[in-house]
């Protein structure tokens, strides 16, 4: 014998009659299980649709939403334009806001990459819930199309949300309407619900904050990009021979081995990179305050040389990048041998800034590091840093500390070796003292550990 919701009775269902009025068919909707009601399907009759109210609406924002990023994309434009005009010929302004939004830039990375890890559990569990409720359908089954018995008037078709459900199974509770032996059931049913409704909050405030981040991370990144190219353009203007040299950097970087000889050949054989390692010899080891490095030496964007000795750095250098380190110096490098240096698993698009004040020596393509950057930081250190998609600097030029000088790509661009096989976009950082590579760690800021902020 069947009833009118199409389940069969029997006298648990039967007894479930104490009179609560219950908007229960939200809860099947909520659990996907809409099938225990197939009368009410089975009785609704075809008729024309019109357009729907909500789908216009919901088109009309969109169309709002576009109009404003592009007045908005327009204003920022206008301001940068503004900004860049400003600075002029300034190089030390201009210095300023390269490393200033830099910097921002990584703090929203980092920001970004917190509410992603505190997403994942959450989505997690979500998705746990929902395959237990899936798996228990029969058994929720019989709880909703009993509850639905209970019920005085037909419940409203369109609420579908967990919250509505929750509340409806927590009023039919309440107003006694579940026998004790169905109770049990119908707790655990709430219980998850509860947490169901829980993660699904939590869950949408992450994603707004994550939302919100983002877009101010694109509107940081353009800014950057707009001041990196009018640096490169007045580096430019002052190295006026900078893309033929650039040419035969790389000409004699595919002639050589190894690294050690690609650093010897830049410094003696290109003329920027000479020039560089020269000045580097002369400026490249200040004298420090009483056995310490003067720090407010740092704080001048004007500077040309290094404002701290790199061997009185230890202990003060930021990771060139946000991210997670996968391998170590002195580690088993998985081919018999050690790790030279440590490689750092990004986001794709990650934001590469400079360690430490340093000559541009090398900057392209070399063998299977993929795009590299070397900074000859001055006492016979060397900076190396690969893996990246983009380079924006030049041999030659100086960079300070936090300057922005290289973009991410999408994937690893360095050799397996190098990157443990990762799916991630990976840079690779590496110290050398004449010629010989070191342990990087001393260098590295204390706040500095396994994940990487900076």
């Amino acid at each position: 014998m069947t009833d009118a919701t199409g389940y069969a009775s029997s006298p648990t269902l039967r007894r479930l009659t104490r009179g609560a009025v219950l908007p229960l068919s939200l809860v099947a909707s909520t659990l996907h299980i809409a099938s225990i009601a197939p009368a009410f399907a089975q009785g609704a009759t075809k008729q024309i649709t019109a357009p729907d109210p909500e789908a216009i609406k919901q088109r009309t924002q969109e169309l709002e939403a576009a109009r404003e990023q592009q007045k908005k994309a327009a204003e920022l434009e206008k301001k940068l334009k503004a900004d860049i005009a400003a600075i002029g010929q300034d190089r030390s302004k201009l210095n300023q806001q390269l490393i200033g939004i830099a910097s921002q830039v990584r703090d929203v990375e980092g920001k970004m990459a917190d509410t992603e890890g505190r997403l994942r559990p959450l989505d997690a569990r979500e998705l746990q819930i929902r395959a237990s409720l899936e798996s228990r359908r029969d058994e929720i089954s019989e709880v909703l199309a009993a509850l639905q018995r209970a019920g005085r008037r037909a419940p409203p078709a369109l609420f579908v949300r967990p919250e509505d459900a929750l509340q409806s199974l927590r009023t039919a509770m309440l107003l006694g309407a579940v026998v004790p032996e169905m109770r049990a059931r119908a707790a655990k049913l709430a219980s998850d619900l509860g947490e169901l409704v829980s993660l699904r909050k939590n869950i949408s405030e992450e994603r707004d904050r994550l939302a919100s981040d983002r877009d101010k991370l694109n509107d940081d990144r353009t800014r950057l990009a707009a001041l990196v190219q009018e640096r490169q353009k007045t580096q430019a203007e002052a190295e006026k021979d900078m893309e033929a040299e650039r040419q035969r950097a790389i000409a004699l970087s595919r002639q050589t081995e190894n690294l050690q000889d690609l650093i010897a050949k830049m410094e003696q054989e290109v003329k920027a990179a000479a020039k560089a390692a020269a000045t580097a010899e002369l400026k490249g080891t200040p004298a420090s305050l009483n056995g310490k490095p003067d720090l407010g030496a740092l704080k001048d964007p004007a500077r040309l040389s290094p404002a701290i000795a790199f061997s009185s750095a230890k202990g003060l250098l930021r990771i060139p990048v946000n991210g997670t380190r996968i391998r170590n110096f002195g580690g088993s490098d998985g081919t018999g041998g050690q790790e030279k240096g440590i490689s750092i698993a990004t986001r794709p698009g990650a934001q590469v800034t400079t360690p430490c004040d340093g000559w541009v020596v090398y900057s392209g393509p070399f063998r299977s590091y993929g795009q590299l950057l070397i900074l000859n930081a001055g006492g016979g250190y060397h900076v190396l840093i690969a893996g990246m998609e983009r380079i924006s600097v030049t041999i030659g030029q100086f960079v300070l500390t936090g300057e922005p000088v290289a973009t991410m790509g999408t994937t690893s661009q360095v050799a397996s070796i190098l990157a443990a096989a990762s799916s991630q976009p990976v840079l690779y950082i590496e110290f050398r003292k004449d010629g010989a590579p070191i342990d990087s760690g001393p260098w590295w800021a204390a706040s500095e550990g396994q994940k990487v902020r900076g």
